[in-house]
């Protein structure tokens, strides 16, 4: 599998944040459904909250692509 690389601008990036920059949804909205439908995992734990801060060092697997976060 290969690992994404996705640059954080800042302390952290939220969950819904991070699905919108990345395409995956159209608008912050469409995050709390998205995630309700769609099985996404925050180091290895499911997670479903939209407001979840995602920091440097963390890695996140969505579709069957693993997303691993850095520092600007």
């Amino acid at each position: 599998m290969m690992i994404k690389n996705f640059t954080i601008k800042g302390e952290y990036i939220t969950l819904a944040q991070f699905l919108k920059e990345e395409s995956i949804i159209s608008s912050g909205g469409q995050a709390k459904w998205y995630l309700k439908d769609n099985p996404v995992k925050l180091n290895g734990e499911t997670e479903d909250r939209r407001g979840k801060k995602i920091h440097p060092g963390d890695k996140l697997l969505i579709n069957d692509q693993m997303y691993e976060f850095i520092a600007e």
